[in-house]
């Protein structure tokens, strides 16, 4: 009878051991058939009348549509085999995971790419179902570059890198900016490939920065150098071009190994520097329009692509050491003469000041040697006075030509900057850009109006200072100031004292030194008594007349003191 009916632990102890036999282990995925469908769950023998129920949603479109019949084979996940009954608890979902998990790690192993659904957005990124597997995608690793929007991706079949998994803990992590990159790379080295240098090709402006403007060439970026936008000055490329804007342009270089692409529109039009020398001779006059001013001068667009240089040095006549930004403005209209023309180093040196009347040939022509002119004392220096003149130009007096008889460095310091003095104009160097003036001259050339006075003439002097070397005299009734050493105060050299002398004081002396070119007046007492001893010698010194020396130097000097 116990064979017949075995107890309920015989009967457990029967079914473990038909598990065992038919490989049915808990928490694997195992092959079932569907036995019947009730409502929404559908009763699955797993083997040996073990069945269990799966809700047909887990079946996915294949549940929800009816494509589920009774006899259909289908593999679920086994998680437990609860009584001695035999019932199963089984799950498809778990089983399409399991199946996911062995597929995922292979790809993993073979480094291939997977395809999966974004489908839910969490803190730091977004959830990826990877058929049944559920994968994070960080956010940094959703685009090349920071998406704002991801909804269009959201729920799309797409592609995914595996960077990490772990069964033990169910982590599996992705990414979808590797699967980009690496197709955009494969695309830019196609692309790079299929240019070359000197190819003209439409491209679209993707950003602009101060230096130039990337373009889009179909998956790929060049540069386009802001000098090669245009042949003329363009200081911003945003001047010309917007972001988004179709550009032709061509290649200039190719970097196969960088990818790094150079490209040009200017090269598109002709070089306007082409036949530059004939278009532009030197000496030649043009209009221009100033586009740039530095600190050593002020650029000129002479036409488009054409540019030259106006040194601070040829700016003005008369402003030196002026920054240019005060004598023109950018934008300004300004004439120009050209200088110098260089074709290979693309340079054109232009002249200002050059178009404007050369001030030093206009004064020459207004004021010539020997006129006379007015104007402020500019500057003082250690070699004269700086006067400035009609025309803004300035004229120099030297010291030597500050007074006829003082010492310049004696006279100047009666001018004070400020004064306005007269002067005449003695010499104008237009080349050199100088001229000369003297104070002097005002009161004319005392050596033209000397008269009687010359050499070995008598003068009479009026003592103008007692020094123990001697005295500073004046020749009365001139404007001739000279000085007479002690040795020449007298004959004798007992009389040779400077203080038998008072200032006030006339006295007679010979002329013994009178030089028009080195404009010096000497005189002496003494060379007058020698002269007079001799005119007395020569006068009573007849041998007939029997008078001494006394006698006829005593005659002499009475009619000296008769003819005073």
């Amino acid at each position: 009878m116990s064979q017949m009916n075995p107890t309920r632990d015989e009967f457990a102890a029967l079914l473990e051991e038909s598990l065992e036999q038919s490989n049915l282990y808990e928490g694997t995925v195992v092959k079932g058939k569907i036995v019947a469908i009730e409502k929404d769950l559908a009763v699955i023998d797993v083997g040996l009348k073990v069945e269990g129920r799966v809700a047909l949603k887990e079946f996915g479109a294949q549940g929800r549509d009816g494509g589920l019949k009774v006899g259909d084979e289908v593999e679920v996940y086994l998680d437990r085999v609860e009584n001695a009954l035999g019932e199963a608890v089984i799950s498809r979902e778990k089983a399409r995971r399991e199946e996911s998990w062995t597929r995922l790690e292979e790809a993993f192993a073979k480094n291939e790419k997977v395809t999966g659904l974004i489908f839910n957005q969490v803190k730091g990124g977004f959830t990826v179902d990877l058929d049944g597997a559920v994968a994070f995608l960080p956010r940094s690793q959703v685009d090349i570059r920071p998406v704002r929007d991801v909804g269009p991706l959201m729920h799309v079949p797409q592609p995914f890198q595996i960077l990490k998994m772990d069964k033990r803990r169910g982590n599996i992590v992705v990414s979808r900016r590797t699967v980009l990159e690496e197709t955009r790379a494969e695309q830019r080295s196609e692309l790079v490939q299929s240019l070359q240098e000197g190819q003209i090709v439409d491209g679209v402006v993707k950003n602009i920065t101060d230096y130039g403007a990337f373009v889009d060439l179909g998956g790929i970026d060049g540069l386009l150098h802001v000098t090669d936008i245009a042949w003329r000055r363009i200081n911003h490329p945003s001047e010309v071009l917007t972001i988004g804007q179709t550009v032709r342009v061509q290649i200039i270089r190719v970097n196969p190994e960088t990818h790094r692409i150079s490209l040009g529109m200017k090269q598109l039009e002709a070089d306007p520097w082409d036949g530059i020398v004939a278009k532009y001779p030197v000496g030649a006059k043009f209009a221009g329009r100033v586009t740039n001013i530095t600190d050593y001068g002020a650029f000129v667009e002479l036409e488009p692509g054409i540019e030259g240089l106006i040194h601070v040095s040829e700016m003005s006549w008369t402003k030196k050491n002026v920054h240019p930004g005060k004598i023109v403005s950018t934008s300004q209209e300004v004439d120009v003469m050209v200088l110098e023309v260089d074709p290979v180093k693309r340079r054109i040196s232009l002249g200002l000041k050059q178009t404007l009347a050369n001030p030093w040939e206009t004064f020459v022509e207004k004021y010539p040697p020997g006129t006379v002119v007015e104007g402020e004392v500019k500057n003082k220096t250690e070699f004269g006075l700086f006067v400035g003149l009609d025309g803004d130009v300035d004229g120099m007096v030297h010291l030597s030509d500050l007074d006829w008889n003082r010492p310049g460095e004696q006279v100047i310091e009666e001018f004070r900057r400020g004064d306005r003095i007269k002067a005449v104009v003695l010499d104008v160097d237009v080349d050199k850009e100088r001229i000369s003036l003297g104070v002097k001259q005002l009161a004319g050339d005392p050596f033209e109006k000397a008269g009687d006075i010359r050499r070995g003439a008598i003068v009479t002097c009026e003592v103008t200072e007692v020094k123990d070397s001697g005295l500073d005299v004046k020749i009365v009734d001139t404007e001739f100031s000279t000085f007479i050493k002690r040795s020449e105060l007298a004959r004798e050299r007992g009389d040779q004292r400077p203080d038998r002398f008072a200032v006030g004081e006339r006295l007679d002396a010979r002329v013994i030194q009178f030089d028009r070119k080195t404009r010096k007046v000497g005189v002496s007492i003494k060379a007058l008594e020698v002269a007079e001893e001799k005119e007395a010698i020569a006068q009573f010194g007849s041998s007939d007349s029997g008078a001494s020396l006394g006698d006829i130097l005593g005659a002499a000097l009475r009619a000296r003191t008769e003819d005073k």
